[in-house]
């Protein structure tokens, strides 16, 4: 077994087509087509369903893509490991966040490149959804995200903060009168919220149905800076994270007031896969992060 009929393997099972898959692997289709063949004779089990075209993998092929990542995930840990010996640590720092968390991510990748200048650090917007199966299959080093309320697969999580919430609006609006505001007065604005495949759209619901009320904004979108471009024109109000106020503030003639508090605040921390042993890059950027006293900073923010 080679290790190229294991990449091979992943990126078909990834691009799901043998062509697609032959050029991201910067080979001919009947080259790797014919590697991944050798891989099934050698293992004696049949991993690809083939048809006119990739039929996708068997339930063998399937257990063989698990191991495939493990096991190339692992040499590069090997190669990191000898790297390190005698350079420092180096290597690229994979990092998938929730775009709700995007805000706060430079509070914990600065220290960590200021730590060790030979490290590269990669940022991806990615669903929590997306963080839990890319780091199940070693794609992903460290995962930003809420930490309840959905299915993290086997992880270990590490909270850096719990979110509060804000209304955010014209500062001669009534409401920014008060020191906190109802989320039944909420409901009747003309409201800008992030869009409903999101999990903090998604908590803002629960925490409005929970009152009673039900909101239809007027704008949606799925990032908070266009959530900020919208608000930011008077026109409409939004419920904000009072996280986002370290990387926008508030826009000019607007007034952020906090909002009433919630029975149990949503967290968000950082959650790494399970695995042993970790990933050096990985264990060295969380024993960083014990440093930084995240809620400490974000509540200099907050109203």
């Amino acid at each position: 077994m080679l290790l190229r009929q294991l990449e091979y393997l992943v990126a078909l099972a990834r691009e799901g087509h043998f062509s697609r898959a032959a050029q991201a692997c910067h080979v001919s289709q009947p080259s790797l087509s014919a590697a991944i063949g050798k891989l099934e004779h050698e293992l004696d089990v049949p991993i690809v369903r083939r048809g006119n075209r990739y039929g996708g993998l068997t339930p063998e092929g399937e257990r063989v893509l698990v191991w495939a990542h493990r096991i190339l995930a692992e040499c590069d840990e090997l190669r990191r490991d000898l790297s390190t010996k005698d350079n420092g640590l180096a290597g690229t720092l994979r990092i998938g966040a929730i775009p709700t968390t995007l805000t706060i991510a430079p509070l914990l990748t600065s220290p960590f490149c200021a730590e060790y200048p030979r490290a590269r650090v990669s940022v991806e917007s990615l669903s929590s959804q997306e963080i839990v199966r890319r780091l199940t299959e070693f794609e992903l080093d460290i995962g930003m995200t809420y930490l309840d309320g959905e299915p993290l697969g086997r992880v270990r999580t590490f909270p850096l903060y719990e979110e509060q919430y804000l209304l955010l609006a014209p500062a001669d609006h009534a409401l920014m009168a008060l020191p906190v505001v109802s989320w039944a007065d909420v409901a009747k604005l003309p409201l800008a919220l992030l869009s409903e495949h999101m999990r903090n759209r998604r908590i803002l619901d629960e925490i409005f149905a929970s009152v009673g009320c039900a909101v239809v904004p007027s704008v949606e979108t799925d990032t908070v800076s266009a959530l900020y471009a919208h608000v930011a024109t008077r026109n409409w109000c939004s419920v904000i994270s009072h996280a986002w106020l370290h990387m926008f503030g508030v826009p000019q003639g607007m007034r952020a007031v906090r909002l009433e508090r919630t029975r149990r605040s949503p967290r968000i921390g950082l959650v790494i896969a399970n695995r042993d042993p970790e990933p050096m890059v990985a264990r060295a950027f969380l024993d960083v992060v014990a440093g930084v006293d995240v809620r400490a900073v974000l509540a200099t923010h907050a109203p």
